[in-house]
């Protein structure tokens, strides 16, 4: 049995001990002793489990999923159409550091993009203009936390690095 945040108990994997089945179905083997024995049935429900582990850990988190967990964990928002291309360089070049996400390249101001991705809690929004092209660089975003700050690729890949390792220290 486990909690939930709300201080609920469910119960995840069950191992039980079934007399009824084989009884009602007439299971028969012969023993050692060469007469009839009925088995006992042991169940074991691993699958179903698993399903409530993840309904348990989606609203545990509320849908904000640890960094290493997340689908995505970062948005890459250009400012405008011209920026797509270099965007999806920086999404090839973060794909190097196995760090996953998407180019948000729809045809929306850059606050509908934030506003999307912090409704989708992605953990990272990367916004691309004019002066991250020139000076090779991202204006970072963290959800719930907003700008912090303008950094290069690789200095960016080790801040997400550093997080995962610490999330992951135990």
């Amino acid at each position: 049995m486990v909690k939930d945040a709300l201080g609920r108990q469910w119960q995840l994997g069950t191992i039980q001990v079934d007399y009824n089945l084989p009884e009602r179905f007439e299971l028969e083997y012969v023993g050692s002793d060469d007469k009839r024995h009925r088995p006992v049935m042991i169940h074991r429900a691993p699958f179903g489990s698993m399903e409530r582990f993840v309904a348990l850990l989606i609203e545990h988190c509320g849908g904000n999923f640890p960094l290493w967990l997340t689908p995505d964990q970062i948005a890459i928002l250009p400012l405008s159409e011209k920026y797509n291309e270099n965007c999806k360089e920086v999404l090839s070049l973060l794909n190097n550091y196995d760090i996953r996400g998407f180019v948000d390249d729809r045809n929306e101001k850059v606050g509908k993009k934030i506003r999307d991705a912090e409704i989708a809690k992605v953990p990272y929004m990367l916004i691309v203009g004019e002066k991250e092209v020139e000076n090779d660089t991202l204006s970072v975003r963290k959800h719930g936390k907003g700008d912090i700050g303008v950094m290069k690729v690789p200095e960016f890949a080790t801040l997400v690095e550093k997080e995962i390792k610490e999330l992951l220290t135990f």
